[in-house]
């Protein structure tokens, strides 16, 4: 069959996922429909938002579906109904069988991270965290349990020293667009040879997950050294971002700070963990085990984002707080 023929149903919610079915569209595949999340309200004014991917479709008068549940017969009916040859994921919900079973070409999920490894809902800010100098993103197969079919294609980045899960992000966006397409052809033409992920396993001991992270992960633990806070910082930013507290010891109040970017700061002498130091114009460090981070782009609870130095000029009596461990 040739790959221009076939008939798509493509899935996904984010940005991430815009630019795989932007780049279907764009190079003239046959997309039937789009799947996407239900419109959430949003915003101080609980105004209802759309989904990125529902953006882009309507732009381009592709047909788009919204179930709240996606084993509701009206939502199959109508999945039946578009006759997909192929379906796609991309940064979705976890289907059930009777979904990602109905088209004769399967249904695959563009994952980010190199699996095995980092199976789970946040691949791209764990690799970062864990201070991984690789990673990347796979084509594979959906099965029955979850990230674990077997793996079509799969292509590698080097994750440098100073890279944030953001710059991760948009890179793997663009890279990833290029394999969905890469894979859609394969698959119409017959030419996948499929990898079983047990293959690739030799130690089950030495698989990394990538749990949904929650609030309380991203708070940042001062007594860990330099590195693995330096990396914390670095795998949630920009979103969810790591925080931290500051306390006042005489006022008694205590203001919540995201941090964004910090950079090893070596200048002082060892102090105890969570120890903070400002020259009240352009640096805030705290102190690690092993040395000092100088944060460079903070965002007080209330306030907009802003540089240190930025910072400092209107919160003049940052001296008299402390980090809160």
């Amino acid at each position: 069959m040739h790959p221009k023929e076939i008939r798509i149903v493509f899935m996904g919610t984010p940005d991430f996922a815009v630019e795989s079915l932007k780049a279907l569209v764009e190079n003239g595949y046959h997309v039937v429909g789009v799947i996407t999340a239900p419109d959430k309200p949003a915003g101080r004014g609980r105004q209802l938002s759309e989904s990125a991917v529902k953006q882009y479709a309507i732009q381009q008068n592709l047909k788009v579906l919204q179930p709240e549940k996606l084993k509701n017969p009206e939502f199959i009916s109508e999945l039946e109904s578009l006759k997909a040859d192929l379906q796609i994921v991309v940064a979705f919900r976890m289907l059930p069988e009777v979904v990602w079973n109905m088209p004769p070409l399967g249904t695959f999920n563009l994952h980010g991270s190199l699996l095995p490894q980092y199976r789970g809902a946040a691949p791209l800010n764990w690799a970062v965290i864990n201070g991984e100098t690789e990673t990347g993103v796979t084509t594979f197969l959906l099965s029955h349990e979850i990230d674990t079919g077997k793996i079509i294609f799969k292509e590698k980045i080097a994750i440098q020293e100073n890279d944030t899960v953001g710059d991760i992000h948009d890179q793997l966006m663009v890279i990833g667009a290029k394999l969905v397409v890469k894979t859609v052809d394969a698959l119409a033409e017959g030419k996948v040879q499929a990898i079983d992920q047990d293959e690739l396993i030799e130690n089950q001991a030495n698989i990394k997950h990538a749990p949904k992270i929650f609030k309380d992960d991203c708070r940042i633990d001062w007594t860990k050294d330099s590195e693995s806070v330096r990396n914390l910082i670095r795998g949630l930013s920009p979103y969810p971002t790591a925080w931290t507290e500051f306390e006042h010891p005489d006022k008694g109040e205590i203001l919540t700070a995201k941090i964004f970017a910090a950079i090893r700061d070596n200048s002082s002498l060892p102090a105890a963990p969570g120890t903070l130091q400002t020259d009240g114009r352009k640096f805030i460090r705290i102190a690690c085990p092993d040395g000092w981070l100088s944060v460079t782009d903070i965002q007080l609870s209330g306030k907009k984002r802003m540089k240190t130095d930025e910072l400092l000029r209107g919160f003049q009596d940052m001296g008299n707080w402390r980090v809160k461990i």
